[in-house]
């Protein structure tokens, strides 16, 4: 099944020349089904690369799924324009009276300011205390992660050394946990982040559960205690090239970056790196859209909130 998307997007033409389901809107309003309507909170300054990476994910399960994307109001993009986010982006206030089954927070390159100094940590804010009652599944990534731990559990976030940049090895801490079925035993997926959360301050509250970890990495994954909320430490939602781009952006910029670990081979960065977390991200997206959020959420969307929290 399809996942819907605006008339239009360009990110639509790129998936269906990879041969992925996508239905635009008025096709899909012509069904008499009851889709997953899901919001995508697109922080990244890429935004339509990041469009392409995350539907491409949400596009590989049998569930017909409606995307929203969001944006904040209150922050100006300097690498998108407005005429763009105008055209395919809506914004917090025309999204808020409606229930969602899920929502996906991305990662921001704003990781070395402290929460408060991000111009839109107030808008953001809101938006994480209204999703509380609002949406029934809510996926974060990267700086998403660390916004949503810190914000809902007052989890901190403590600078690296060095940009912790990479393919990284986690191994899954509990058995029979439904987001990791059908992973290896170990898998992998990317990390690319300045500031980490540490597995000691996570496990002091017994609503959140660490299942995965990786030596190298840190914490992988932490889901709530009643799968309302998914933290995805890294960027499982990469493309094969993300990485290298990031490391020449980087390299042009004079920052003298170390080469990406565990991603270039016999780490030349010389060589097209390999992909070797396409699998794992397909498997724990859908397992994302299925278990937590189409088995769970209410056929009548307008329950999603009651109780949940409490």
């Amino acid at each position: 099944m399809p996942i819907k998307v605006p008339d239009n997007l360009p990110a639509a033409a790129v998936l269906e020349n990879e041969n992925l389901f996508v239905m635009h809107k008025g096709r899909a309003e012509s069904q008499d089904i009851r889709p997953l309507d899901i919001l995508i909170l697109n922080l990244m300054p890429t935004k339509v690369e990041t469009e392409i990476q995350l539907m491409r994910l949400l596009s590989n399960n049998p569930l017909q799924t409606n995307i929203t994307l969001l944006r904040m109001e209150s922050h100006r993009s300097k690498t998108t324009s407005q005429e763009y986010l105008d055209r395919f982006y809506d914004t917090f206030d025309n999204v808020k009276q409606k229930k969602w089954d899920g929502m996906i927070i991305t990662g921001a390159p704003v990781e070395n300011y402290d929460f408060e100094e991000v111009d839109y940590w107030g808008e953001l804010s809101e938006i994480m205390e209204w999703s509380k009652t609002n949406v029934f599944s809510t996926l974060h990534i990267c700086w998403g992660t660390q916004a949503g731990l810190y914000y809902h559990y007052g989890v901190p976030k403590y600078p690296l050394e060095s940009k912790m940049s990479g393919v990284f090895k986690h191994r899954a801490l509990v058995d029979n946990e439904l987001l990791l079925k059908g992973c290896d035993d170990v898998f992998s997926f990317p990390h690319s982040r300045h500031t980490e959360n540490r597995l000691e301050d996570i496990i002091k509250n017994p609503r959140l559960h660490v299942i995965a970890h990786s030596d190298k990495a840190g914490v992988g994954i932490v889901v709530s205690e009643k799968y309302g909320q998914i933290f995805i430490t890294g960027h499982m939602e990469y493309d094969t090239n993300t990485l290298s781009y990031e490391y020449y952006r980087d390299l042009g910029k004079g920052m003298n970056p170390h080469v990406p670990d565990n991603y270039f081979p016999d780490d030349d960065p010389s060589r097209d790196p390999v992909n070797t977390w396409r699998s794992t991200a397909n498997l724990i997206f859908g397992n994302w859209l299925n278990y937590y959020v189409y088995q769970r959420t209410p056929y009548d969307k307008n329950k999603i909130g009651i109780e949940w929290f409490i």
